[in-house]
């Protein structure tokens, strides 16, 4: 009787441990994957202040525009900076999302006044800095998806029986998807004959 006991309490230790330190690695995945993200953004909030300082020269009276890019960007450095603090918290996450989509809608506006300038469209700093910010834009969704897949796996791990006790228990916290809403994907494309 004794042994039994012994042995059945070994298994649940054991079982425990594991549940323990598989959390730890799903929290450690999701965190790491938030790390991409955060060497993306930041890369992407560098080359926005280049790419405004190009324009300037060119879109003199469009200081509006040129201004709320730079704010927009400002605000997105700071919700990464929040967000990466503790990938964790949906506030944080919740703002990020928000300040992303908000640059994301400056820069397209500073866009599509710069076709009004062919000189500006025309200029190799501008060119360049456009492709560079196009190819960090794709890196920044491949990145968040590849974020979005980990916080969903330590979720479903976090979620399932008995990991869910074990969870509870030592405090794991269900982690925050980051979902930038882009509304021209949304957009029903117009067509006209």
């Amino acid at each position: 009787m004794g042994w039994t006991i012994l042995v059945i309490l070994v298994v649940v230790v054991g079982l425990a441990i594991s549940i323990y330190n598989r959390l730890v690695a799903g929290r450690n995945r999701f965190k790491n994957a938030f790390a991409q993200i955060d060497v993306q953004l930041t890369r992407r909030h560098d080359l926005i202040p280049n790419l405004v300082e190009t324009a300037k020269g060119y879109m003199k009276h469009e200081r509006e525009t040129l201004e709320a890019v730079i704010n927009a960007r400002n605000t997105a450095v700071s919700g990464l900076k929040a967000a990466a603090a503790d990938p964790s918290d949906p506030d944080a996450m919740k703002k990020l999302a928000e300040a992303e989509q908000g640059l994301s809608g400056a820069l397209g506006r500073l866009f599509a006044l710069s076709e009004a300038y062919p000189d500006l469209k025309a200029n190799e700093n501008m060119m360049q800095l456009s492709e560079e910010l196009t190819t960090t834009e794709n890196k920044v969704a491949f990145a968040r998806q590849a974020y979005n897949d980990s916080v969903m796996d330590y979720n479903t791990l976090r979620e399932s029986f008995p990991n869910n006790f074990f969870a509870t228990w030592f405090s794991f916290k269900a982690a925050e998807l980051l979902e930038i809403e882009d509304e021209s994907k949304r957009e029903v494309p117009k067509v006209s004959f």
